[in-house]
């Protein structure tokens, strides 16, 4: 499976219009190639340069057949493709940008191809999506951006 955006490149600078400095808007990404048993694919978007971790996005329950989510999604519990989205680190519902306190962070979009769709409920928590996805997973694919903010 592959993951990868329109947008930017894995290692490469995430375009301004996607951070909190800019839109704030989730980027457009693709996919290909899932394992034919996939049956809902998962996104966890997270900031590994941060001490714990910060996560900016929880997306699950994305439809089988779906290869594709355009940018700027709305920031919303239920999408148009029946798609969940659970609360990030800044206690939102959806996509938060890059936002780095400090520096050049690495932000990765994490894409799983699960067996079955998650029994959870939407606006779920990112520990409550890990566990349902537990025993799940075919396989992931990850894309990985960078961001940092101009030092005034």
């Amino acid at each position: 499976m592959h993951l990868y955006s329109s947008e930017f490149l894995t290692g490469t600078s995430i375009p301004y219009r996607y951070t909190c400095d800019g839109e704030n808007l989730s980027p457009p990404l693709n996919w290909a190639d899932p394992p034919a048993e996939a049956r809902s694919f998962a996104l966890i978007v997270r900031d590994r340069d941060t001490p714990n971790q910060f996560t900016h996005w929880v997306l699950y329950n994305l439809p089988a057949d779906l290869r594709e989510l355009p940018a700027g999604l709305p920031q919303q519990e239920t999408l148009p493709n029946g798609g969940q989205q659970g609360k990030n680190d800044f206690d939102q519902i959806g996509f938060g940008g890059p936002c780095p306190p400090q520096g050049t962070h690495r932000y990765f979009f994490k894409l799983y191809a699960l067996d079955q769709p998650l029994d959870v409920a939407a606006g779920a928590s990112e520990d409550e999506v890990l566990q349902a996805m537990r025993d799940r997973t075919l396989a992931a694919a990850e894309l990985m951006g960078l961001y940092g903010r101009a030092e005034f």
